[in-house]
């Protein structure tokens, strides 16, 4: 046997296909060969750009002896948690009840049908801190395989039981879906505030992307500006932080501390997309043009094209945590990013440097490791100069900085391109676009649907992920429909194209073909009916890093029958999406930090959504700031559609009055009289 893993559409198994291991795939031949050899399954479930699943694969994976005792007992499987979402979730949730925590790299020991009887995370080379090495592990493991099999059987049995009856779904509840759900939910999170640092919760610290979407469409119907303020803060504390590329854009995964300063350098594709879209709310809601938020939306932008942004048109799922300053050698987290005083003054002189420092916060005695800095901005380059010229010299210090970084080695990028994180990219860059008037960026987001639409649907149905431009086998699960067509939806309303809509229609009605639970309307499964038969078939309706695939197809579901005006399809869609809703009301109840899609569609369902049909002029170009005022200002989920009568589905029969473009705005299943001008359509959105 040898290592299969050379011709793997996932760089993450490409980073392993040198390893000394006899990795295989997840196939049914990989555990067709653990019956016939009679030896348990060792399945390393990981991603790229995880530090830790680094480390393991250079302590043990790449070392001969360990690969030798890996081969020799255990059929040996490598999964990318990014391409096989479903894989992950089962394996997870059996590592979590057997351990009580979770992470990455996983480690699970498997029965021949897939069974797991023991999981755990990383094990090191050798025994430290009360864990044994993992080559102990793999002794214990073999031991028990081969003399208690008996209790190898019924502890496999028991879990995978377990796994069953947890991917239950959501029980039938009492509460349902109203403003005074809505309202206590969003006062629980509220109590959670770190209010010294912003955010919510203790280190690590994520950044609650949709949750802070949520949090402002609620501001939007309330007007509470405690909630507000909220927002404010975290997006605040979060760009001024280390969690922010302060020279080029992006944010890191997480912060190791809780004050946002220490990142874990990695960055996702999707933390950027759902950051994005929340900024760009935040920046069309902020009066002054050059505010911190449009600052912000204007750099992530950037760093999701220029840093993410594949020749085809897709965008990149990450970049690595570490950074390999020897070819070969180990990575070193954040080696890319971080500086000394004595290196801002090499690149900038000794008084430039000196201000640097004092603007960016880097010292003598560091804030990370080494003595080095993450670089911050808590405090505004205006207050640290009184010659007028703190922002030009502030931009000429970056651009200078960030040449002086791009020489240095920089991090290995996960070239895959995931199907639902490009479509959140895809959401994101339309929305900022219309929004901010940038037409480059809808243009970008069209590039992405197109190349989408032609590699990653295949024959109808969605496959999760491609690599250089070929699309992997691995069918697309839950998320990976809801989030293309809420792309589609999106790029919908920013053109007022028809095709958009209807290719986003027709991957819907696959999805609710193939995913929802015909016993329990609005409950969905992550995968579908035809899909490979796993221990469980998982379903997980509490949103994490990225929202639950149940939450992400209730804002397709919702946005889907606002555009079409078509009874059938939009009266199914619009049930469709009350079920679910009505599922993920008790998320909200329960656990409403764990809950920010299923509130960012819950706030435009209560109001209606907003529909805003501006039908134009065949020729006039006169329409320019009644659309510019619905983008700008109405809430958060509205239905924004411009163009001709007829030519869209929500533009069927409405016409321009008295030849002037017009602009019709419903609630629900109540419109008022249409408007032709900016403040008309201001008072027409602001009424209750």
């Amino acid at each position: 046997m040898v290592n299969l893993l050379g011709s793997a559409t996932s760089p993450y198994l490409r980073q392993h296909a040198d390893n000394p291991v006899h990795w295989r795939e997840w196939d049914p031949a990989a555990l067709a060969a653990a019956r016939a050899r009679d030896v348990p399954i060792l399945l390393s479930v990981g991603y790229a750009s995880c530090h830790w699943c680094h480390v393991m694969a250079h302590e043990s994976f790449e070392d001969e002896r360990t690969a030798a005792q890996m081969n020799d007992n255990f059929v040996c499987i490598k999964v990318d948690r990014e391409e096989r979402p479903d894989l992950d979730a089962v394996y997870m949730n059996a590592t979590v009840a057997m351990t009580g925590q979770g992470g990455w790299p996983m480690t699970c020991f498997l029965t021949p049908d897939g069974e797991p009887f023991y999981c755990g995370t990383y094990y090191p080379k050798v025994p430290r801190g009360g864990m044994p090495s993992f080559t102990q592990l793999l002794t214990a493991v073999t031991d028990t395989w081969n003399t208690r099999r008996d209790e190898v059987d019924k502890a496999s049995a028991q879990v995978a039981d377990a796994l069953r009856a947890q991917a239950a779904g959501l029980p039938d509840a009492d509460v349902t879906i109203s403003a005074e759900l809505l309202d206590h939910a969003v006062v629980t999170v509220l109590r959670d505030e770190d209010i010294e640092h912003g955010g919510f919760g203790g280190a690590p610290k994520f950044p609650p992307s949709a949750l802070l979407e949520g949090l402002l469409r609620s501001w939007e119907r309330t007007g509470d500006a405690g909630t507000f303020d909220v927002v404010n803060r975290t997006a605040e504390a979060m760009a001024r932080g280390g969690i922010y590329d302060q020279l080029r854009g992006g944010f890191a995964r997480y912060s190791v501390d809780a004050a946002w300063l220490v990142p874990h350098f990695e960055k996702m594709l999707y933390d950027n997309a759902q950051l994005l879209r929340a900024y760009a709310h935040l920046a069309r809601r902020s009066p002054e043009r050059e505010s911190l938020a449009h600052r912000v939306t204007h750099e992530t932008v950037q760093f999701i094209l220029d840093d993410l942004g594949t020749e085809h048109g897709g965008f990149a799922s990450a970049l690595d945590a570490d950074t390999h300053l020897e070819p070969g050698g180990p990575g070193v987290e954040g080696a890319t990013y971080v500086w000394t005083p004595a290196e801002l003054i090499g690149e900038l002189g000794p008084i430039e440097g000196a201000w640097a420092a004092e603007v960016f916060g880097v010292t003598t005695a560091g804030n990370f490791e080494q003595g080095t800095s993450v670089l911050t901005l808590y405090a505004d380059p205006d207050a640290l100069s009184d010659n007028g010229t703190a922002r030009e010299r502030f931009e000429r210090a970056r651009a200078t900085l960030r040449e002086a970084r791009a020489r240095r080695p920089q991090p290995d990028r996960d070239d895959k391109v995931v199907t639902a994180w490009n479509g959140m990219a895809i959401t994101a860059l339309a929305e900022a676009g219309s929004a901010l008037r940038q037409d480059d960026w809808v243009e970008a987001a069209a590039r992405c649907a197109r190349f989408l639409l032609t590699e990653h649907v295949v024959e109808g149905r969605v496959r999760r992920a491609s690599l250089g431009g070929v699309v992997g086998t691995s069918p697309g699960v839950l998320e990976d429909y809801a989030w293309l067509v809420t792309g589609l939806l999106a790029l919908h309303q920013a053109t007022g194209r028809l095709d958009w809509l209807e290719h986003a229609q027709r991957l819907l009605d696959k999805a609710i073909q193939h995913f929802a639970d015909d016993t329990a309307p609005g409950s969905w499964f992550d995968t579908a009916d035809d899909a490979e038969t796993l221990v469980a078939r998982p379903r997980d309706p509490i949103d994490g890093a990225t929202p639950a695939g149940a939450s992400a197809l209730a804002e397709a579901l919702l946005t889907a029958a606002a555009t079409t005006s078509a009874p059938e399809p939009a009266l199914r869609y619009r049930e469709l999406a009350d079920q679910t809703l009505q599922r993920g009301a008790v998320v909200l109840a329960r656990v409403p930090r764990s809950a920010g899609q299923w509130l960012t569609v819950a706030e435009p369902a209560l109001r209606g959504p907003l529909q805003v049909a501006i039908a134009l002029p065949d020729t006039s170009t006169a329409a320019t700031e009644l659309i510019a005022t619905a983008r700008a200002e109405a809430p958060g989920g509205t239905v924004i559609i411009a163009a001709t009568t007829n030519s869209v589905p929500l533009l069927t029969d409405r016409t321009p009055v008295n030849g002037m473009p017009s602009a019709y705005v419903c609630r629900g299943s109540v419109c008022d009289l249409p408007v032709t001008t900016p403040p008309e359509l201001r008072a027409s959105l602001n009424r209750p």
